[in-house]
């Protein structure tokens, strides 16, 4: 399947994997698991990859704060 879709100009691995990070990105990793059927350490590391950061985010808001009452 995935080389007919390709031979029509249908990237198949960047939807996969773009379905993948959202999936991971809201279920836990032995959820992930066996709804997709991978290894539990694979979904470990879509979930750690997908995993939201808001660290960086968080710094620059305050950075931004702290510049706007000087």
């Amino acid at each position: 399947m995935t080389q007919k879709l390709n031979r029509h100009d249908i990237p198949v691995r960047t939807a996969r994997n773009g379905a993948l990070a959202a999936l991971a990105a809201v279920l836990p990793s032995p959820i992930l698991a066996d709804v997709t059927g991978m290894y539990r350490h694979t979904a470990l590391r879509w979930v750690a990859y997908a995993k939201r950061d808001w660290a960086e985010y968080l710094a620059a808001r305050a950075e931004d704060q702290q510049e706007g009452r000087r």
